[in-house]
């Protein structure tokens, strides 16, 4: 997946995103960046206190914009940096993702964003008018065109560029969290794979260049009640992919913030061979990495310049 949130630019191409960046949670910020003296990134993370970062789309989520900013720049104050330009990774539960079919588009990316809102306005509970947009054509035929389309609230897209601003850095791409963790998918073959946080589970199928499926679940508080979410929609994805391409699942590749083996645990009955998608580092981490997933930021760097 190649997919750009920005204020200025609509889509993107290979090799058109900066070789820095920053993957923000409810836990912390993971700076990562690309080394021009070896082909590993380089990771660090920042904590942040409970509370000053709570991803949603209904209210504001950075509650500490000063705690935030300081987490971003000692994230990523250890690196050196070709420029001050990062791709930030925002949390799923912050925005909203979605494959829509049309029967045909304008030729000109400008007229396609009017279409895309007048879609989406009664897809997502916010203001489309003022929300941050962006698309990629998954396919297009004469008969059809598939998109994958992310939206976010402005105030919510605009809270997130003015703290890296803050920090001394400039936005230079936004992606999800979990389309940017496809990045680091190299195979034409499908790939079932789940993101999951405190927050949220993140379900997606990827089949070559195509994505068919994605979808979050805000989790409950009770760690129950948490984890039979869990266990219902890993369980409802093994089933979609089945139903999609006659075949069952026989792994998963998995990114989060809990232990790759406490997930298979969680999962043990449904007989999927858990995968890490991006394998914690050996080397690289110029800090404790705690228990942050790499998977987002290491999908930034793979569509860097």
């Amino acid at each position: 997946m190649k997919l750009l949130l920005s204020k200025t630019k609509i889509g993107a191409q290979s090799g058109g995103r900066p070789p820095a960046a920053i993957e923000l949670s409810a836990e912390g910020v993971l700076g990562a960046s690309l080394d021009a003296s070896s082909s590993e990134p380089v990771f660090a993370f920042a904590p942040l206190p409970h509370g000053a970062l709570i991803p949603g789309i209904a209210e504001s989520n950075i509650r500490s914009a000063d705690v935030v900013s300081a987490a971003i720049r000692s994230a990523l104050g250890g690196m050196t940096l070709r420029s001050r330009a990062v791709t930030v990774v925002l949390p799923d539960p912050s925005v909203r993702v979605f494959m829509l079919d049309f029967d045909s588009l304008p030729s000109r990316p400008a007229e396609i964003l009017p279409v895309l809102r007048l879609r989406m306005r009664k897809m997502v509970p916010f203001d489309v008018e003022h929300a941050g947009i962006s698309y990629q054509v998954l396919s297009q035929s004469a008969a059809a065109v598939r998109l994958l389309t992310a939206i976010l609230p402005g105030p919510v897209l605009a809270e997130y560029e003015s703290a890296v601003h803050a920090a001394g850095y400039e936005p230079g791409a936004v992606l999800p969290s979990s389309l940017a963790a496809l990045e680091v998918v190299d195979s034409m073959e499908a790939v079932l794979m789940a993101n999951l946080s405190p927050l949220a589970l993140t379900t997606s199928i990827a089949n070559g260049s195509d994505l068919l499926l994605h979808r979050t679940l805000d989790l409950p508080d009770d760690p129950h009640e948490r984890l039979a979410e869990i266990q219902r929609g890993i369980a409802v994805a093994a089933a979609y992919y089945e139903d999609t391409l006659r075949a069952p699942a026989r792994q998963i590749h998995y990114a989060g913030f809990y232990n790759s083996r406490d997930f298979e645990k969680w999962i043990s009955g449904m007989d999927l061979n858990v995968v890490d998608l991006v394998p914690r580092p050996d080397t690289g981490a110029i800090t404790s990495l705690g228990q942050a997933s790499i998977a987002g930021a290491a999908g930034a760097l793979a569509g860097a310049k």
